[in-house]
């Protein structure tokens, strides 16, 4: 019986497949697209039993040739990418792929475990998993917002067909195995190797009412990301669509600030305040975007109570904490 996890060579994907080696599961299939080829780095410390093209993976599926030897299949294959406006695109690789391998689970009672996201609340100011309060801003979002939708009326709905099916809206996760996903690639990634390369972080400055670097956004660490898939993974009879996020909105400062300071311990350097990375140069504000006006969510913070009530109860790190682990990693300390 194989683990399938699609996505694979990406960030959350890597870091599943890296997880479960770690329980002592090697009889993975890994699914991804390498037309990108420097995403296989991530897998070089995994043990795989196969690697698939996604294309080649959903002919399978479809074939039957995997009918009776899955045990689970973690879903986070999909764009990522908020800005891409190739709307056909979008919703063949999130939105029809998704639902194809739903098919397959409900039909095989196999565990399914798929990446939503919190960009289905667009620019909302409510972040709980309910319809009212969603209402995405780009197509993106609204290709995880539309599967969603199917999982409520196909599964939830009906309390489900005797096979888990667990959706994850991911707030923005940071941390290792990001590196190949360039500009989108984690705020916290970009201030690691501006502060190395030229001794200072770029923010943006205010916009919809908020200061520089106060927008806020609900920061979550892989590692916690990993944990709740792997909550659920030991719990198959949770089903639901859930916020995976930590609670807590900060702001864009405390990610620059954090950063600089994990580097300069790194350096035998004292910490400073924001105020005084501000006075130095080291924090530095940019104007804000013209092409992410309108489609910029300047505030997120997961309601996480649903998460709760289904029996999750592990702290999340901070900022402070998280991005302090990541820079150490990212420095190889």
């Amino acid at each position: 019986m194989y683990y399938i996890v699609t996505g694979a060579c990406g960030f959350i994907g890597a870091n599943l497949v890296k997880a479960l080696n770690e329980r002592g599961i090697d009889n993975v299939i890994a699914v991804d697209n390498l037309a990108k080829a420097d995403k296989f780095k991530n897998l070089v410390d995994c043990e795989i039993a196969d690697y698939l093209d996604k294309h080649e993976f959903l002919e399978l599926v479809q074939a039957g040739d995997f009918d009776g030897a899955v045990e689970a299949i973690f879903h986070e294959g999909a764009c990522s990418d908020t800005m891409e406006t190739d709307g056909r695109y979008m919703m063949e690789n999130n939105y029809r792929y998704t639902s194809t391998l739903l098919d397959f689970c409900l039909d095989h009672e196999v565990p399914y475990l798929y990446a939503s996201s919190a960009a289905v609340y667009g620019g909302g100011r409510v972040f709980s998993e309910a319809r009212a309060h969603e209402g995405p801003l780009n197509v993106y979002g609204y290709s995880k917002f539309l599967f969603d939708q199917v999982v409520r009326r196909r599964v939830l709905a009906d309390g489900g067909f005797g096979s888990q099916v667990v959706g994850f809206r991911y707030f923005n996760v940071y941390g290792p195995r990001e590196q190949h996903k360039g500009r989108m690639a984690s705020v916290a990634f970009h201030h690691f190797n501006q502060y190395r390369e030229h001794g200072k972080v770029k923010l943006f400055e205010g916009c919809d009412g908020y200061g520089n670097g106060e927008q806020s956004r609900d920061f979550v660490y892989i590692d916690d990301v990993v944990k709740v898939n792997m909550y659920f993974l030991d719990h198959p009879e949770k089903s639901g669509i859930f916020n995976l996020g930590t609670g807590r909105a900060q702001p864009f400062n405390d990610i620059a600030h954090s950063t600089v300071n994990a580097c300069r311990a790194l350096e035998g350097k004292p910490a400073l305040t924001l105020q005084e990375m501000v006075a130095q140069g080291i924090v530095e504000y940019v104007d804000f975007p013209a092409a992410l006006k309108g489609k910029y969510q300047s505030f997120t913070q997961a309601d996480i109570s649903a998460l709760r009530a289904a029996g999750y109860t592990d702290e999340f790190d901070t900022v402070a904490a998280g991005v302090t682990k990541y820079v150490q990693r990212l420095a190889g300390a």
